[in-house]
């Protein structure tokens, strides 16, 4: 590996450890075994590169929530797929749970971290556009603008909402079917006629 692939693996570690808030340019250096010159030529700063460290790790994580954990078989945007997709989700929590810790102190001590949080707006954009496609069965640019505002939307809302849950108490957490049992209600009241119909 050269000093960026080394810099990004020294972040990635750094950030598991300390966090975004903690990390130091020197600890990057340290755990890279590259030098404090290196982050500047290849990253700009060192908060551009806990961003991009970041950003690798949720994709990471990301990759977890697809046909290679075993969503795919349902057909797509059916909530046998909605379910199969969300339990993925779950499923990492545990495993990953560094990476969840990490983006809930990023949530919380975002405004001091302002070159970080520009770059991790814009890959917010591409998480959702992930999980609509994932969930609707399509490739991402197939997706159309009103699909990725709503429904890539709603699904952020849920992962954010269900990291959440899961942080706090694991063992009283909504798992993958009262999700869809939730939606599966909801949906069946809103399709039931109302009182004066």
């Amino acid at each position: 590996m050269g000093h960026r692939e080394d810099l990004l693996e020294g972040a990635k570690r750094c950030l598991l450890e300390k966090g975004f808030v903690r990390t130091t340019a020197r600890d990057i250096v340290k755990e890279s075994g590259t030098n404090l010159a290196s982050i500047g030529y290849h990253y700009g700063s060192k908060d551009a590169l806990l961003a991009q460290a970041y950003i690798a790790l949720i994709e990471s994580i990301g990759d977890a929530f697809g046909p290679a954990a075993g969503a795919g078989e349902a057909p797509g945007g059916s909530l046998e797929r909605f379910q199969e997709v969300w339990g993925n989700v779950i499923r990492t929590f545990p495993q990953a749970r560094g990476v969840w810790v990490l983006t809930m102190e990023f949530i919380t001590h975002g405004d001091r971290l302002p070159g970080v949080r520009e770059l991790v707006v814009k890959a917010q954009k591409e998480g959702r556009a992930g999980l609509a496609a994932l969930i609707l069965g399509i490739d991402e640019d197939r997706l159309s603008d009103d699909v990725l505002e709503a429904e890539g939307r709603l699904y952020a809302t849920l992962l954010n909402g269900l990291m959440v849950q899961w942080l706090f108490d694991p063992d009283s957490a909504t798992d993958a079917a009262q999700l869809t049992e939730g939606l599966r209600r909801v949906m069946a009241r809103a399709g039931a006629p109302g009182p004066d119909s």
